[in-house]
């Protein structure tokens, strides 16, 4: 005989997955420690082994564990979904869309869609968890841990399972201190940044491959800081420790923040979109943020 799992069951194992252990785990679900041990070690009895290695007090997967993610994301996601179309019939007033974006486009065009759809929709909230490429991004729509991802890529995604929805390009700019070596208005060749130190992303990013590229053709540049925390780009370019290739969606907040702002050319683009997966039925409330975010793409 199958055994019956407990979908609450399933939350609690999620939780201590995602949150990297027990307190955490209770503190994100709002439930005692002692209750939601009880809880797991109830999931392993019922399934008939263990899903973690304990060590000490840490809790880290095995292969029974790995095994149980995905399928248990599915069932959770499924019932949240359920959820909400019984919700939607009165009128799509409440519920939850969980996102991924990679960081530049956190800044947009995530938070123009973000407004727009909160503008319509104020009463459903927006969970956005970082990825830092778009590869990690992809990772985790197909896993379920979000349902949307917003990504860049050098060329048009694809990937087995998913869908992508296109918004368009970003092209990449040189930002600068107010102080550095280009005056305003000057349109920076590739081989100007020969002798130059600059901030760069990590391997991966869309960032960091055109440094890379620009570096292959033969110009030879210095890189100073390499970050995965985007945020920190353009503070450390505004003290002075280097300039740094960023997508224009930077653009505006660089400006502002005092920052100078150049083209690049030869131009180089970043492919913008949003990734789904097919096979599963979105939740009304990410339906309706793809409606909002592409009004004239089907969803």
């Amino acid at each position: 005989m199958l055994p019956i799992v407990d979908a609450r069951q399933l939350e609690y194992f999620l939780a201590v997955v995602d949150h990297g252990g027990m307190s955490r785990a209770a503190a994100a679900l709002h439930v005692a420690q002692p209750s939601l041990s009880q809880a797991l070690r109830t999931l392993e009895r019922d399934l008939g082994q263990p899903l973690f290695h304990r060590i000490g007090r840490r809790l880290v997967l095995n292969d029974a564990g790995r095994a149980l993610v995905e399928p248990a994301r599915q069932v959770v996601r499924g019932l949240a979904t359920a959820r909400s179309s019984v919700d939607s019939v009165a009128g799509l007033a409440v519920g939850r869309v969980e996102i991924t974006a990679t960081p530049s486009q956190a800044v947009e065009p995530l938070a123009g869609m973000i407004r727009a759809f909160t503008a319509v929709h104020p009463g459903i909230s927006v969970a956005i968890r970082a990825a830092f490429t778009a590869q990690n991004a992809m990772d985790l729509v197909r896993s379920g841990t979000v349902e949307i991802a917003l990504l860049a890529s050098a060329e048009q995604p694809r990937a087995a399972g998913l869908r992508f929805t296109s918004l368009g390009r970003q092209r990449f700019v040189l930002v600068t201190p107010p102080d550095g070596p280009f005056p305003p208005g000057h349109v920076v060749q590739h081989s100007d940044l020969a002798g130059q130190r600059l901030i760069v992303g990590q391997p991966g990013s869309g960032m960091r491959g055109l440094v890379d590229r620009i570096r292959d053709s033969g110009v030879d540049l210095a890189t100073v800081v390499e970050t995965e925390h985007r945020e920190a780009i353009l503070p450390l370019v505004l003290g002075g420790v280097g300039m740094a290739v960023l997508a224009d969606s930077w653009a505006g907040l660089a400006a502002r923040s005092g920052a100078l702002v150049f083209p690049l050319e030869p131009a180089a683009h970043l492919h913008i979109c949003l990734a789904t997966r097919p096979t599963t039925p979105l939740s009304p409330a990410a339906h309706a943020f793809l409606t909002t975010a592409t009004p004239a793409s089907p969803a």
